[in-house]
């Protein structure tokens, strides 16, 4: 699970930040999760969950992911679109039909490119 050693990346980040800044408490920690990053939000969070329990200033942090839906470019007339993942938790379990029924909705061509989508962020955090 390369989500715990992401989420302990990150966790070392948002103490740097904490020290340099002088704060004692870190309320919360906004995260970008690319739907392409290959990062399993729920392993994510649960690894979060699990490591803060080890930092006094993490105790209280609440983790806010942010997941937005995959962004393409069509190669036949070049419109950009963004096409949403298939139900809940789909990140983990995507099947076959959906890399290969998407279309573009100005021309409904089949030849679509994904337009970034492999970030790990962080946003933006909360401390006092």
């Amino acid at each position: 699970m390369h989500e715990m050693s992401l989420a302990h990346s990150m966790m070392q980040q948002v103490l740097a930040l904490a020290r340099e800044h002088k704060a004692s408490q870190v309320n919360s920690i906004t995260v970008l999760l690319g739907p392409f990053s290959g990062v399993v939000a729920e392993s994510f969070a649960f690894a979060f969950e699990i490591l803060k329990k080890n930092e006094t200033c993490l105790h209280n942090a609440v983790l806010h992911l942010e997941c937005p839906d995959p962004r393409y470019r069509c190669l036949g007339c070049g419109a950009e679109t963004s096409l949403p993942l298939p139900g809940q938790g789909a990140r983990a379990h995507l099947d076959f039909d959906f890399f290969t029924e998407k279309q573009c909705p100005a021309c409904a061509s089949t030849r679509l490119s994904p337009l970034g989508g492999r970030e790990l962020i962080l946003q933006q955090i909360r401390m006092e």
